[in-house]
């Protein structure tokens, strides 16, 4: 029997063939997800159709979306960045056209998922997830199980609120982890810094600010790039810290673009992450690792599920 993964975002909808076992799959193919008047969902069913095997012989089709979703009932909640799906029932509409058991999760839980039984956490039990790009999502393994919640949108580490009355998040609340320690977080405080009259070698540097133009000044110094690594490590430590107390993992796995920062962010993380715990106890047999499976990790998060 073989399995189909389906990693969908807001700007590209990956599918893949996997055999019963292995991570190396059978067919790969990406599209764009939109293009003219087409309809996402139509889009996505004519990609699986492309890479359906000749056998018939899919046990499983599972995909990771990015957005809150309800996987008993294969609703997707609201997904931000493809127009009409809000409320929408992606997992009926697959099962209807292929016939074929269709499971569906949250992309950031799924990688989460995909990291546990295939990435750095093997051989744990016990697992959070972080991914930190443009915002933050994660993923929480509490004894071998993937923790969703009754309705699927449990362990939105992103929104945990970590300074009332902070910054504006992007979910249009206030002082979330992500509004403060995402990619897009790090740049919005340079920028509006800047905005207050700062002096950093990114006033004139002629480029957009994103996070990785921040890093590069501060690699070379610049004292407002980072003062925003100091307080983006240092959220996120504090948010990291209150998990443990709750969830006391034994491994910490963290993805996404902006841990490239490296030291930038970690030295002010783990200095956080120390002070917030009231035990050392609880860092005593923890581990922090770095996520292994790169991009492929959306679609080995989704064959996880179909597997599991």
């Amino acid at each position: 029997m073989k399995y189909i993964a389906i990693d969908i975002g807001g700007t590209q909808l990956r599918a893949a063939l996997y055999p019963e076992e292995g991570l190396e799959p059978i067919t790969l193919q990406s599209i764009a997800t939109h293009q003219g008047n087409e309809k996402p969902e139509d889009r996505l069913g004519n990609l699986v159709e492309s890479i359906w095997p000749l056998d018939d012989a899919v046990r499983c089709i599972a995909a990771g979306v990015a957005g809150p979703v309800d996987p008993r009932t294969g609703i997707v909640y609201h997904a931000p960045n493809i127009s009409g799906w809000t409320d929408f029932p992606l997992g009926q509409i697959l099962s209807s056209r292929f016939k074929t058991e269709t499971r569906l999760g949250n992309d950031a839980n799924l990688a989460g998922l995909g990291e546990w039984k295939y990435g750095a956490g093997v051989g744990h039990h016990d697992l959070i997830y972080l991914t930190i790009s443009t915002g933050i999502g994660g993923g929480i393994i509490i004894d071998d199980k993937l923790l969703v919640g009754p309705h699927g949108i449990a362990a939105e580490v992103g929104h945990i609120t970590v300074l009332p009355g902070g910054p504006l998040c992007g979910c249009g609340k206030q002082g979330h982890l992500e509004a403060l320690s995402s990619g897009t977080g790090i740049a919005n405080f340079v920028k509006s810094q800047i905005s207050a009259g700062r002096n950093s070698i990114l006033t004139s540097s002629g480029q957009s600010i994103s996070a990785r133009e921040v890093t590069l000044a501060a690699q070379k110094g610049d004292d407002l790039a980072l003062e925003a690594f100091e307080q983006a490590g240092r959220f996120l430590g504090q948010a990291i810290a209150d998990m443990l107390l709750i969830f006391e993992p034994t491994i910490i796995v963290l993805g996404g673009g902006v841990t490239k920062a490296g030291d930038l962010l970690m030295n002010p993380l783990k200095k956080a992450l120390e002070a917030g715990v009231f035990t050392p106890e609880y860092l005593r047999h923890l581990e922090i690792a770095f996520a292994k499976l790169g991009d492929r990790v959306g679609l080995v998060g989704a064959l996880t599920l179909a597997r599991s």
